[in-house]
């Protein structure tokens, strides 16, 4: 039998043999690991988990981009968590498991954007807003600078790039068919902002049968330190769980369980 492995490593493909097609696809055996997370500590299966590295892009990290230029956004904090970013990225690679980029990436006319995503972007018009061209290129359209990754976000050939049109990721775009494809069951968030569009996603990830983990100390945001602990809070009592870099890092590497969250 002739399998058929897709860009990711994943055999959700037919087969071919001398006597037909097979529509059966090959079983994933479990790889569970177990870390200190909070409220308590959990196990999962890495074989059915993804990463996902939400909004780490030039108009919202560079000193020229939408967020800072427009905004008046205090920025510079936010790319302190790229080298624990890049960190997870490397392991969930090493383990073969997948690692999405979920950006921004509208439409040039906004066309698909509705009064309550455009109007608050914008301040109701007194700002430019998603869309609109300020002084680095057009806010956050698919294919300009600044809904490109920063340049300090490593990215790889596997990695994939899902554009999002909302503060919630699972809106109006392909990521979900591509988790049920890869057969994720489990969601790891990371990155900006994490009180609008990383919780946002979490959320409607969590509405769609996604079960979420938050690495908390590879996600930030520009509002107040509150907001993140109301956030944390929300996450740990209706959500999910939230871990640490390090403790996620230690059980992908050794599989074994450990102790507590760095």
């Amino acid at each position: 039998m002739h399998e058929i492995h897709d860009r990711q490593g994943r055999r959700d493909r037919w087969s071919r043999d001398a006597s037909g097609i097979s529509l059966v696809r090959p079983s994933v055996e479990p790889r569970p690991v177990r870390f200190a997370a909070e409220p308590e500590p959990i196990e999962i299966d890495l074989a059915r988990s993804a990463l996902i590295i939400v909004d780490m892009q030039n108009d919202f990290l560079d000193a020229e981009g939408w967020f800072a230029a427009v905004r008046n956004a205090e920025v510079a904090p936010l790319g302190g968590i790229i080298p624990r970013i890049n960190a997870l990225s490397s392991a969930f690679r090493g383990a073969g498991a997948p690692v999405i980029h979920l950006n921004w990436g509208i439409r040039a006319d906004v066309a698909n954007l509705p009064a309550n995503v455009v109007d608050k972007g914008s301040s109701c018009g007194q700002i430019p807003g998603y869309g609109d061209t300020i002084a680095s290129g057009d806010v956050l359209v698919e294919g300009s600078w600044g809904s490109a990754s920063v340049p300090a976000i490593d990215q790889a050939d596997t990695d994939i790039t899902v554009f999002k049109h909302r503060l919630s990721g699972f809106q109006d775009n392909e990521l979900d068919q591509i988790l049920r494809r890869l057969g994720i069951t489990t969601v790891f968030y990371t990155g900006v902002n994490l009180d609008r569009c990383v919780f946002a996603t979490l959320m409607d990830g969590c509405f769609q049968g996604y079960d979420a983990v938050l690495v908390e100390d590879a996600t930030t945001t520009v509002s107040p330190g509150h907001v993140s602990d109301a956030i944390l809070y929300l996450i740990r009592l209706l959500y999910g769980f939230t871990t640490k870099t390090q403790a996620l890092l230690n059980a992908i590497a050794t599989k074994t369980d450990i102790g507590e969250t760095a």
